[in-house]
């Protein structure tokens, strides 16, 4: 895949480069071959996604952000098997991908918890939707609670959580069955400015303590940058890829890296792909 650069801009610095697929010469955890997406109705068909081809890598943190309308959670969806594709192929560690995908975690906008359950339960949900052995899996939805600070928090309702709360309990619903791969759209989208940093912080401390491979959705350009090994760059609808972007900034990451010049440089980088949409940050 050639990345494109639709803004006229002069060549990047070799610190913030574009990059081609990287994951093709790599082990994949997803991959995606002319992958697109058109909706049907009355009215005509409606394009969504443009053909894609790219590579996710096994325990990479690649981060898609793009304008809204784009298709960025139709990509996730048909990624997780929850909506086909109209042409190509998606595989999940090496399988295609024609039904929802069993070693897939996905955590939404919103927590989603469910009211009349307690938050150990609401964690256990996938256990007991997909009828595991509830006392195998116990312990490790405690250790997963007491991993992002919810440890004493098990018997609490969710409406007797914050909303940063509440939202890291979705995300130990979503590792409870340990899935290889943990699918995030906008997970934080709804958080205040302070919540939402502290909440990309443990997100970071999770995904390198269980070395999971993340595939997260955002408007935010500074959350994508601060987050990811790389960012794909995605055009107005019907979306396809602008760029993607190698990060080489290091790890583990304090949020002092967002005065970094390689990462304010970065950001401006991909900020000039939208010029002046306010859709971004």
């Amino acid at each position: 895949m050639t990345a494109l650069n639709k803004t006229g801009a002069s060549p990047p610095p070799a610190h913030l480069r574009v990059v081609g697929d990287r994951g093709a010469s790599q082990k994949a955890g997803i991959r995606l071959s002319a992958v697109s997406k058109t909706y049907r109705s009355r009215d005509g068909d409606v394009p969504s996604l443009q053909p894609l081809d790219f590579h996710i890598n096994a325990g990479e943190f690649f981060v898609v952000v793009g304008p809204s309308g784009c298709g960025k959670s139709t990509l996730l969806k048909m990624i997780s098997g929850l909506l086909p594709p109209s042409t190509g192929e998606i595989f999940v560690e090496g399988e295609k991908v024609d039904k929802p995908h069993g070693n897939v975690g996905i955590v939404f906008q919103n927590a989603l918890l469910l009211p009349w359950r307690n938050i150990l339960n609401n964690v256990m949900l996938p256990i007991d939707m997909k009828r595991l052995p509830r006392e195998e899996f116990l312990p490790r939805a405690k250790a997963l609670l007491k991993l992002v600070g919810l440890e004493g928090f098990e018997r609490k309702l969710p409406w007797q959580l914050s909303g940063g709360m509440q939202q890291r309990a979705s995300i130990c619903r979503a590792l409870v069955h340990d899935p290889k791969i943990v699918l995030m759209d906008e997970p934080f989208g709804a958080l205040d400015a302070m919540t939402r940093e502290r909440m990309n912080v443990e997100l970071m401390r999770i995904q390198r303590e269980t070395g999971k491979t993340v595939l997260l959705i955002t408007h935010s350009i500074p959350e994508a940058v601060f987050l990811a090994d790389r960012v794909l760059v995605m055009t107005e609808r019907p979306g396809a890829i602008a760029a993607i972007y190698d990060v080489p900034l290091p790890r583990p990451r304090s949020l002092d890296v967002m005065t970094d010049p390689v990462f304010s440089e970065l950001v401006q980088r991909i900020r000039k792909h939208f010029f002046t949409q306010s859709a971004l940050d």
